[in-house]
């Protein structure tokens, strides 16, 4: 279907990832810019105070790109919000979403109609972040706007479902905006994806390597080094399943293939946690093959799909 009004500057069909640790401001300004949704965590920011400066910080420097270049203004940013009952921080970070307004929200772990409804009132929109079809319908069920399909191959807390069978349940039901996220690194896969039926692109892992994210060098000399067949799936180190870099998982003393079962309510024992110490990354990482600009990428990626 045609997207809302408010994804009219697009330049590329993407929306970046919100990436716990990587994604800040800086990521997200450039990514606006370059003309797709850039998006962080409200998470990333600690405390709130500080998520209050970063949001205030994108809207003004937004605001002047876009006098400065009326030819082609950014596009709009996301916010990704936890909304699970553990969040201690939701009620507190929702109130500064609202303050600033904030275009676009992406919820995650959980559809709440509350917290879509604050942000519908200030007439903004509401992605969920889903890995099922279950959960899709749940999701719009509860109001959300659009969906994020989370596939198989996604970084992070990702999905089992094929991407070709997510998109295809989920069309068969709901003709409203749909991001597909797992293993799209390229303008090949951005065109791939819309040809399975998706509006946008949701990338995370290739961004891990930009010039303006906040992953260390070693973190993005890992993306770079790895292929698909360096990714493990695997619920040990957080809980819920995701997608991670096989060698900081080694690098940690842990054998990739017998990781342990995880019960509810076990945690690993030894201070090793998932973000910080065992990376994230999706199978797309083949494709990524150096530390370069948002910009240069978006480039790359534009003239991939016009190939």
């Amino acid at each position: 279907m045609a997207l809302p009004p408010l994804f009219k500057n697009l330049r590329l069909p993407v929306v970046g990832a919100p990436m716990f640790i990587v994604s800040g401001p800086e990521l997200v300004i450039a990514q606006c810019k370059a003309g797709i949704v850039g998006s962080m965590p409200a998470l990333n920011a600690r405390p709130s105070a500080q998520f209050d400066e970063w949001l205030g910080r994108i809207r003004d420097e937004l605001s002047a790109w876009d006098r400065a270049n009326p030819d082609k203004p950014a596009a709009p940013y996301a916010v990704n919000l936890i909304v699970h009952g553990t969040n201690a921080r939701l009620d507190e970070d929702l109130d500064i979403v609202a303050k600033h307004k904030a275009p676009i929200v992406i919820t995650s772990l959980g559809a709440r109609d509350d917290v879509n409804g604050r942000v519908h009132a200030y007439g903004g929109f509401v992605f969920h972040d889903v890995t099922t079809t279950p959960f899709a319908r749940k999701a719009i069920d509860k109001g959300a706007d659009g969906l994020v399909l989370v596939a198989a191959g996604a970084g992070g807390h990702a999905g089992r479902v094929s991407p070709f069978a997510l998109v295809e349940e989920t069309r068969a039901w709901f003709d409203g905006p749909i991001a597909l996220s797992g293993a799209i690194a390229s303008g090949r896969g951005i065109r791939a994806a819309q040809a399975m039926g998706a509006d946008l692109a949701y990338i995370g892992s290739a961004f891990i390597t930009a010039k303006e994210a906040d992953a260390t060098r070693e973190y993005k000399d890992t993306i770079i080094e790895a292929v698909a067949g360096d990714i493990v799936y695997t619920d040990f180190f957080s809980g819920i399943p995701g997608n991670y870099l096989r060698q900081t998982i080694e690098r940690h003393g842990y054998d990739p293939a017998n990781l342990p079962k995880r019960e509810e309510g076990v945690h690993v024992t030894d201070g090793v946690k998932a973000w910080r110490d065992i990376w994230a990354a999706g199978q797309g990482v083949g494709a990524v093959r150096a530390v370069e600009s948002v910009d240069v990428m978006i480039e790359r990626w534009r003239t991939e799909m016009s190939r």
